[in-house]
């Protein structure tokens, strides 16, 4: 369902993306599709989810050609957190993200509450992001507009109705929302896997003292400190 959803999402997505740059709209189109074998290691699936800069990885069977599984970062992060307890745990687990410098930190993508729909669109395709955080005029993050929330704009037929504002298309919410998952710089990397996983989100939004926006840590991020960084890769760049 999830799966579908996204589909939709974006769909609507390069529906607006195709109406503003045909161009470069088919050059992403008629990218080859990347999968994995069964046969893969895991290693491998995050290193082709991180340097492919995709979000879902089709494992298919060489032999018929059928796709198995979906790989996501959420589902590896998530394994890996339940056996951590069960694997020696590495030194830099014990650090912060200052220290470990993870994340992203320079010219974030945001939005403000009265931003119009149209606007918010158009920083999605720009920046080529999956969610922006909403930051009110004190700089204060008080909410988040993900790609998923692009779904009630078929759902509640406002697609022709695009200069409603972030607020007011939020309102519309097909799902309970808990609020903005945030972090500290100054939080170890062991506290960061702890939390995404368990509220089950694909990025947290990193603030100050003052709750106002420094940056933004994804599972992308996550995955590449935890595993290929220390095998001496950086498959992000």
């Amino acid at each position: 369902v999830v799966f579908v959803q996204l589909k939709i999402a974006n769909t609507l997505l390069i529906a607006y993306f195709l109406s503003v740059n045909t161009e470069l709209y088919l050059q992403e189109t008629f990218k080859p599709l990347v999968n994995i074998s069964p046969d893969a290691s895991l290693f491998d699936a995050v290193h082709s989810l991180i340097k492919n800069k995709i979000h879902r990885l089709p494992v298919i069977d060489p032999v018929s050609g059928n796709a198995l599984y979906i790989l996501t970062h959420k589902r590896i992060l998530k394994f890996l957190q339940l056996f951590m307890s069960d694997m020696p745990k590495p030194a830099f687990m014990k650090q912060n993200l200052d220290a470990l410098g993870i994340g992203t930190y320079d010219n974030i993508a945001f939005i403000h509450p009265d931003t119009p729909i149209i606007r918010a669109l158009n920083v999605f395709v720009e920046r080529r992001v999956s969610a922006l955080p909403v930051v009110d005029e004190s700089g204060k993050v008080v909410d988040i507009y993900s790609k998923f929330d692009v779904i009630n704009l078929a759902a509640e037929k406002t697609y022709n109705n695009l200069d409603i504002t972030v607020t007011q298309a939020l309102q519309h919410r097909s799902q309970y929302f808990e609020g903005v998952v945030k972090c500290s710089k100054l939080e170890i990397l062991e506290t960061i896997v702890d939390r995404i996983v368990r509220a089950e989100v694909h990025r947290l939004v990193v603030v100050n003292e003052a709750d106002s926006i420094v940056g933004i840590i994804s599972l992308s991020d996550i995955l590449q400190a935890l595993i290929l960084t220390p095998a001496g890769i950086n498959a992000s760049v």
